[in-house]
């Protein structure tokens, strides 16, 4: 059908930071392994250095570490750096695999000593399932009962010393029990353009792809501030330069790889200029409801509010007010298109 050649991939967005497919071809050989390699993250880096060691001249395991914040920043690379420094083993799973208790009992009694478990998305945690967490973090046992009736009996499980990693992109939606079991909580924050040039170059390096300084800055100038958009356009720049560049990334070569992808110099996509867009011509800039612009733009008031609006306001192009989301001048300069607060309807803005 030819409308489906119009149809836009909203899963598997270039620019987002959540974990799309093709990600995995890269993102494992990419990893740091220690923590001398991991780029950014400074005050988190040397907190946890600290923990680590001193967890290993004790001889004891690492106390619960929560990571949160954006997605693609780095929790679980962080997780598997640990358990590297701590020369244990690493096993990862996720909030929503686990639907029931017997699932995450499974998971705990097969860990041995000193093992990190690495729970990513955390907060999306069964209640039920979650209650086996708390005396297994606190007292190292689980309760488990067998049978049904009048013949069940309680059996108490103890579990060898573990660490237990949890991610999560929503802190606030982590219940206030669990999040107090966390000896350990760190959060990650974006990362500057001169960090994701480092990583960038540290990629290119591994993946043997030539690209200069120059080149670098430019994919890391587009990459919002995460390392895993930094490492999907460095892949998609290498195709280009390939082909139209002799192979290597130059400065040049990574603007028209950008531009063919319809990627600007702030990193914002066709989708993000089209909400702005779409905003400005159709509702004067805002005020303008979150259901409105989602029936404007076809796409659903959820992922225009945890995808999109994010970046949007980070960069100062979007604003939440009680009476709607508006579009601030720093927005209409970004777009060519010239702010008049006397005809916008909108509350003044600082810049």
């Amino acid at each position: 059908m030819i409308e489906n050649e119009f149809e836009y991939d909203f899963e598997n967005r270039v620019s987002a930071p959540e974990y799309i497919p093709e990600d995995n071809e890269i993102e494992n050989s990419l990893r740091p392994k220690q923590l001398c390699d991991y780029i950014g993250q400074q005050k988190a880096k040397e907190n946890l250095a600290i923990y680590i060691e001193a967890a290993k001249r004790r001889g004891d395991s690492l106390d619960h570490v929560l990571l949160y914040g954006p997605p693609g920043l780095g929790k679980t690379t962080l997780a598997g750096i640990v358990a590297n420094e701590m020369g244990v083993n690493l096993r990862i799973t996720s909030g929503p695999a686990i639907e029931k208790q017997g699932d995450l009992v499974a998971i705990l009694s097969n860990l041995e000593s000193g093992d990190v478990l690495f729970i990513d998305e955390i907060h999306r945690l069964n209640r039920t399932v979650e209650e086996i967490l708390y005396p297994a973090m606190e007292d190292g046992k689980i309760d488990i009962i067998i049978g049904k009736g009048p013949s069940a009996r309680s059996y108490q499980l103890s579990l060898p010393k573990f660490t237990l990693i949890g991610a999560t992109t929503r802190a606030g939606q982590i219940s206030a029990p669990l999040r107090d079991r966390f000896g350990v909580i760190l959060r990650l924050e974006m990362y500057t353009n001169e960090e994701l040039a480092q990583i960038v170059k540290r990629s290119s390096m591994i993946l043997n792809i030539p690209v200069d300084d120059n080149g670098a800055y430019q994919i890391a100038s587009c990459s919002r501030g995460t390392p895993r958009i930094a490492n999907r356009l460095l892949k998609r720049a290498r195709d280009y330069a390939e082909v139209k560049y002799d192979g290597v990334i130059t400065e040049e070569a990574a603007k028209e790889a950008l531009s063919s992808m319809e990627i600007d110099e702030l990193g914002l996509d066709s989708i993000d200029r089209r909400l702005l867009t779409t905003m400005i011509k159709n509702y004067n800039g805002g005020p303008v409801g979150l259901e409105t612009i989602s029936a404007a733009i076809g796409e659903e008031s959820v992922t225009i509010e945890d995808v999109y609006e994010p970046y949007l306001m980070q960069i100062g192009f979007l604003a939440r007010t009680p009476r709607g989301r508006c579009v601030t001048p720093a927005g209409y300069k970004h777009l060519g298109i010239e702010f008049n607060s006397a005809t916008n309807g909108q509350q003044t803005f600082d810049l």
